[in-house]
């Protein structure tokens, strides 16, 4: 909860990113919150009142992913719902005179966006899902050291360069800044 509310007050892409990382971390684990207690959560050096916050967020989270039906797979509806509130300033930087530059990120990205849809048969996800999801899939093959290719790297490129706009344009709309 501390890192993921540090993460989501700066920025909402690293958050999700995060997010989708403690999912997999709450899975390996079981999702039994003994375990994620006396395994995950004891290695940090926070205070006792910080751990036991942390612990409490944790086990509601393997709840939540045991209720949705996401101990397996998938992501938990609140982290797709913040998705679809990205998804909604999304579209509104594309209707945006203002934002030419963002949709010009867009559109440099779509077509790696489309094919990373057909070929993680991601169809029925939002858009920016498998954006995230592509990103969060290459950050896993970097942490295995495995080798990610060329046209991989321009894909990543892309859809990394059009998040960070996206995210920038989220913190400046939490502050009043973002002209439409």
């Amino acid at each position: 909860m501390k890192i993921a509310k540090q993460l989501k007050d700066t920025n909402i892409a690293e958050y999700i990113l995060y997010m989708f990382q403690l999912e997999d971390i709450l899975r390996a684990y079981g999702c039994d919150a003994d375990r994620i207690v006396n395994e995950y959560v004891a290695r940090f050096e926070w205070s006792d009142e910080e751990k036991e916050a942390e612990a409490e967020w944790l086990s509601w989270m393997c709840t939540m992913m045991y209720e949705e039906g996401k101990t397996e797979s998938g992501h938990l509806l609140s982290n797709l719902g913040t998705i679809s509130l990205l998804t909604d300033l999304h579209l509104q930087l594309l209707d945006s005179p203002k934002q030419a530059f963002y949709s010009a990120a867009y559109y440099k990205a779509l077509p790696f966006i489309v094919e990373y849809r057909q070929k993680s048969k991601g169809e029925d996800a939002l858009e920016l899902q498998n954006c995230f999801d592509l990103l969060y899939s290459v950050m896993l093959l970097r942490l295995q050291k495995r080798e990610i290719g060329k046209a991989t790297q321009e894909a990543v490129a892309a859809v990394r360069h059009l998040i960070a706009l996206l995210a920038d344009a989220w913190q400046k709309e939490r502050s009043g800044e973002l002209e439409l």
